[in-house]
C-alpha cells in the first residue's frame, strides 16, 4: 500500500500536470544542459570553440484535426485542455525551454504552421522547412534549425504516395535536409537530418517497409560525400513501430529477411496481429525504382536549385545518372547506414518499458532518434561500434518516462504537456573522422 504522503503527491501531480524529466549524460563535459533554468551558463564553455556540440529534438505535436477526428483517445482529458488555443502556447513553451538546435516535428497542421507555428519558431532563431502530406491530409513534417548553428545546403521532400503503384496509396511524407555546421570546429562535415511519420495502420507492414525504404533511398542520395563515404546521419520521427519489431530491427541492424513474415507483424503494434497475409517477394514493384539495398536504381541528376525558400543543392558529382545492375528476386532488405538509437527503450534497473506516447488506448514507444555513431561512441548499442564513417557521439539525452509515471499526471495530453507524445531530445558531438 502507498503511504498517505505518496497518495497526496500523486493527487497533486495529477491536478497540476507536472512531472520532471531528467538529463542523462554518457560522457563528461562542462556544458550546462539547456533544460536548466540557468541558460546564461550555456554559452560560456570554452571547449565549444574546438568541438561542435548540438541538440536534436523529435516531437509529434498532435495535429488538432487528428485530435478531433480521434476524440475517443482523449476521453481522459478535460475538454479545455484539448483546444488549440490552449495547446499551442504549451507546445511553444516546451520548445523554448528545451531549446534544441534542430527540431524534427510531426503532425504539424498546415494552417497552423502558416499562421503561427512558422513565425513563432522564426522569432526564436529557427529556419523552417516543411512538407505537407499529400492528398487532402492537413498536416505534415517540419525540420527547423537554429541559423546560428547551421546553414542549409539542400532540402529534399519525400512523398510516399505514388498514383501509379497501388501499394503506395497513403499520404505519408518525409523530409531530408543537408545542413552545414556554422561554428568553427575541427571537422567540416555536413550533417544529414531526416524526419518522417510512417503509416499508422498496424495491418499494413508492407506499406510501412516501403515508405521506410523510400526515405532511406533519399538519404542515400543526399548524404554521400566526395570521398564516397556518408556524412553523419540523424533520422527522427514517429515510425508507428515498437522496439524489437522487424521494422525497428531493420533500421538498427541494416538487414531484414522478410520471407514468411506476416504483414501484421512488421511493426509489432498489435500483440495478436490481424494482418496475417504474408509479405510478397519483392514487397514493392520494380517500377518504384528502389533496390533491395534501399537505394535509387537510377541515381538522379543533382537538382540545380530548390524552389521557394530552399537554397541551391550541393550533391557530389557521383550522383550522376547511373543505372545500377538489376537484382534477382530476394526477400532480403539491406541499407548501408549503421544506426544506433538514442534511447534504450527499457529502464535498466527495472526492465520497465519507456514510453513516448500515452493516451486512452495505449502507452508505447513509437518515436525514435537514430544516428550514425562515431567509432568511440560509448553510448552506441552493440553492433554500432563499427559504424562505417559515422561521426556522431551521443553526449546525453532527456530521459523518457514509464506509463505509470505518465498516469500520475493523467496521461497525455495534460495540463502542461499538450501532445499525446513526449518530445525526444539528444545532444551530439560532431567527431572528426
Amino acid at each position: 500500500m502507498r503511504s498517505e504522503g505518496e497518495e497526496l503527491l500523486t493527487k497533486k501531480r495529477r491536478l497540476s500536470g507536472t512531472i520532471k524529466r531528467h538529463w542523462e549524460y554518457f560522457c563528461q563535459h562542462n556544458r550546462t544542459t539547456k533544460i536548466s533554468d540557468n541558460k546564461e551558463a550555456d554559452q560560456s564553455n570554452t571547449e565549444s570553440e574546438a568541438k561542435f556540440d548540438f541538440t536534436v529534438m523529435s516531437y509529434n505535436i498532435l495535429s488538432q484535426n487528428l485530435l478531433e477526428d480521434n476524440s475517443h483517445l482523449y476521453k481522459h482529458c478535460r475538454q479545455r485542455l484539448l483546444i488549440w488555443t490552449y495547446r499551442f502556447p504549451n507546445i511553444l513553451q516546451e520548445i523554448k525551454q528545451l531549446d534544441a538546435d534542430v527540431l524534427c516535428l510531426q503532425e504539424v497542421q498546415e494552417d497552423h504552421y502558416r499562421t503561427e507555428i512558422k513565425s513563432s519558431l522564426e522569432s526564436l532563431g529557427y529556419h523552417c522547412e516543411y512538407k505537407v502530406r499529400t492528398g487532402r491530409k492537413p498536416d505534415g513534417c517540419a525540420i527547423c534549425f537554429k541559423t546560428s548553428k547551421f546553414s542549409l545546403i539542400s532540402s529534399n521532400p519525400v512523398e510516399f504516395f505514388r498514383h501509379d503503384i497501388p501499394l503506395l496509396d497513403r499520404d505519408n511524407v518525409g523530409l531530408v535536409l543537408l545542413l552545414q555546421p556554422r561554428l568553427p570546429c575541427k571537422t567540416n562535415a555536413a550533417v544529414c537530418v531526416a524526419n518522417t511519420h510512417l503509416l499508422y495502420n498496424p495491418r499494413r507492414g508492407d506499406i510501412k517497409l516501403t515508405q521506410l525504404a523510400m526515405l532511406l533511398a533519399e538519404i542515400a542520395s543526399v548524404a554521400p560525400q566526395e570521398d564516397g563515404t556518408f556524412c553523419p546521419i540523424i533520422i527522427c520521427g514517429d515510425f508507428n513501430s515498437v522496439p524489437g519489431s522487424p521494422l525497428y530491427r531493420f533500421i538498427k541492424e541494416g538487414k531484414l529477411n522478410y520471407e514468411g513474415l506476416a504483414i501484421g507483424k512488421v511493426s509489432g503494434q498489435e500483440q495478436f496481429p490481424r494482418g496475417q497475409r504474408i509479405l510478397s517477394i519483392p514487397i514493392w514493384p520494380k517500377k518504384l525504382g528502389i533496390s533491395q539495398n534501399c537505394e535509387y536504381e537510377i541515381k538522379r541528376q543533382p537538382k540545380e536549385e530548390n524552389a521557394g525558400e530552399k537554397c541551391e543543392a550541393a550533391k557530389p558529382e557521383k550522383a550522376q545518372e547511373i543505372v545500377l545492375a538489376s537484382e534477382k528476386l530476394s526477400s532480403k532488405l539491406q541499407h548501408h547506414f549503421k544506426l544506433s538509437s538514442v534511447y534504450s527503450h527499457y529502464f535498466p534497473e527495472t526492465g520497465v518499458p519507456e514510453v513516448t506516447t500515452c493516451h486512452s488506448r495505449s502507452a508505447v514507444t513509437v518515436d525514435y532518434i537514430f544516428y550514425s555513431a562515431a567509432n568511440d561512441d560509448t553510448a552506441a548499442q552493440p553492433g554500432a561500434e563499427d559504424s562505417f564513417h559515422g561521426g556522431l557521439k551521443l553526449l546525453g539525452r532527456l530521459a523518457l518516462l514509464t506509463e505509470k509515471d505518465l498516469w500520475t499526471v493523467n496521461g497525455l495530453p495534460n495540463e502542461n504537456n499538450s501532445s499525446d507524445h513526449l518530445p525526444l531530445l539528444a545532444e551530439f558531438r560532431l567527431v572528426e573522422r
